[in-house]
């Protein structure tokens, strides 16, 4: 859709920054049904987008190529049938996952803690609740508190390794191994040659180092600063996984001993710094006697 947008002058990419989006798609859909005009395409932008409507019909002036408008509503069906697949796909995902924890009513009972900061991919399921639904099916372990985890890692997890795989491994060396995470030391009479990570990937490792990625990008959180560190001396490759087995150590631990995931620099999200900020600053008002008139602050308008 993307390269039929730019050939059709039409630079969705420049305006929003998914065209896949909210926005990105309403504008598709017109273009298709034959509004080609940028006032009028420019109307269908949502509130929250960044750029104004001047701005973004400034960037879809259509050429008008009947080619390539045709393309265009092709691969827009084609995105539509894909995702259409995809939500039959998580259907069949939650009766599967429901037909497994119908066999241990015990584990139905459990109740996740509630993570009301967890950031949500918008591709994740949208009819399962994967913070109850691993809490349930792997017996009580919380592995959405790990910052960094998502949806997309819990259900890599569930796929590869279901509740009982990870036992199969004696030690979370043996499993960081067998992920191709941890190194390949090779020693020759007594001398290290190299300790380069093993080649090879799976489904499981490409999550855990997507998950890592992210982590790169948290500030104030003890597993993202783990990530700089390591960047700062090898690179964000190395970094990427030496974080990714990091994580896959602590999910073994959760998962098979039962030790749950306490950082010693818990993370705080926006909303939860906020508040802390604000109760620090009432207090050191309070304590030292200070009046809104001497903040400069009209308490007319604070309502």
């Amino acid at each position: 859709m993307q390269k039929f947008l730019r050939l059709l002058n039409l630079r969705l990419d420049v305006a929003v920054t998914d065209i896949a989006g909210l926005t990105g798609l309403k504008i598709i859909k017109a273009v298709c049904n034959g509004i080609t005009a940028p006032q009028e395409l420019a109307k269908l932008v949502h509130r929250n987008c960044k750029k104004t409507p001047d701005e973004i019909a400034l960037a879809l002036n259509c050429n008008h190529r009947a080619d390539l408008l045709f393309g265009l509503k092709q691969e827009y069906e084609m995105y539509l049938t894909i995702r259409q697949k995809i939500e039959e796909c998580d259907i069949y995902i939650k009766q599967f996952i429901d037909q497994y924890l119908n066999l241990f009513p015990e584990k139905k009972k459990l109740e996740a803690p509630k993570k009301r900061y967890k950031k949500k991919n918008k591709n994740a399921p949208k009819n399962m609740d994967m913070n109850q639904i691993a809490y349930q099916y792997f017996d009580g372990v919380d592995l959405m508190s790990i910052e960094g985890v998502s949806d997309r890692t819990v259900i890599a997890l569930m796929s590869e390794l279901g509740p009982e795989g990870f036992k199969k491994f004696p030690t979370h060396k043996h499993f960081t191994s067998w992920l191709r995470l941890a190194p390949n030391n090779k020693i020759s009479g007594g001398k290290k040659l190299s300790r380069r990570v093993g080649r090879g990937s799976n489904k499981l490792k490409t999550a855990l180092r997507r998950a890592a990625n992210v982590l790169g990008n948290l500030k104030d959180s003890h597993l993202g600063q783990f990530f700089r560190r390591i960047a700062f001396r090898k690179g964000r490759v190395a970094a990427i996984t030496a974080t990714a087995r990091k994580l896959a150590v602590i999910i073994w631990k959760m998962v098979v001993e039962k030790v749950p995931y306490r950082p010693p620099n818990p993370y705080e999200f926006r909303d939860q710094k906020r508040s802390r900020l604000l109760k620090e600053m009432k207090n050191r008002i309070n304590k030292l006697n200070i009046s809104p008139m001497e903040l400069g602050l009209d308490i007319s308008n604070l309502h």
